[in-house]
């Protein structure tokens, strides 16, 4: 049977690194898409699908 996530049982800094990273999460999603939008090449599209994955798994604690 598969365990249940519990953020609390994780080091101190591995949940200040995770807390780090949601906290940027959305504005490098905001500056990817804006740099996307004048920019467009394959690169910044599979970097902007990357981070809104991130931030999508942060909000919903996936990870």
């Amino acid at each position: 049977m598969r365990r249940r996530y519990n953020p609390y049982t994780l080091p101190p800094w591995l949940r200040q690194c995770r807390a780090i990273c949601s906290q940027l999460a959305i504005p490098f999603c905001l500056f990817q898409g804006i740099r996307t939008l004048f920019f467009p090449t394959t690169f910044d599209v599979i970097l902007l699908a990357v981070f809104i994955l991130l931030a999508v798994a942060l909000y919903l604690e996936w990870i």
